[in-house]
């Protein structure tokens, strides 16, 4: 079975921030999805990030998944309201994180697949469910391991992300992405 790997829209515009979304898509590798939800909030972001438009159009994160049952859809919002703090009044607010975890533990198509986010409530949640989780710092590591860039160019590469205000995990030194 594939494990396919559901990047949050944090880690997307991680990457936007720097101009990386190559980058990213070479590490996912053909195993990217996101759900409906994931699709409109990269949307949204894409007002400030204007490379996230290319995300739907170029297909590699795959057709965004849609939760359209009913039973499903007030699964995903009661996880949303009691893990995320999702409320009425902003329907969309938390809902890609709770359809991502959703999908990845009720579906079988994705069962075993990762969720890469750099939400630290979110993680720990996902974590507490048997998700395997990942962060931009593990990408950025992946990418240095196959040798998609140097260490030292990874290390630039996330210190460049948070320069651009982005709130991600950092390596201590070029060194720690080595491995």
């Amino acid at each position: 079975m594939t494990e396919f790997l559901f990047p949050d829209n944090t880690v997307l515009c991680n990457f936007a921030a720097v101009d990386r979304l190559d980058l990213l898509k070479s590490v996912l590798d053909g195993r990217g999805r996101w759900t409906k939800a994931v699709e409109y909030e990269a949307t949204k972001s894409a007002r400030v990030l204007p490379s996230l438009v290319t995300l739907t159009n170029d297909g590699w994160l795959g057709e965004p998944i849609e939760i359209d049952k009913e039973s499903e859809i007030q699964q995903v919002n009661a996880i949303r309201r009691a893990v995320f703090g999702g409320t009425d009044d902003e329907p969309s607010k938390h809902l890609g994180e709770a359809e991502t975890c959703f999908v990845i533990l009720k579906w079988r198509d994705f069962t075993g697949s990762w969720w890469i986010s750099d939400d630290r409530e979110a993680l720990r949640y996902a974590r507490l469910q048997g998700i395997t989780t990942r962060e931009t710092i593990d990408l950025v590591n992946a990418a240095v391991v196959a040798s998609d860039l140097s260490a030292q160019e990874g290390f630039r590469l996330m210190q460049q992300m948070a320069d651009a205000g982005r709130h991600l995990r950092l390596p201590g030194s070029a060194a720690e992405l080595l491995y």
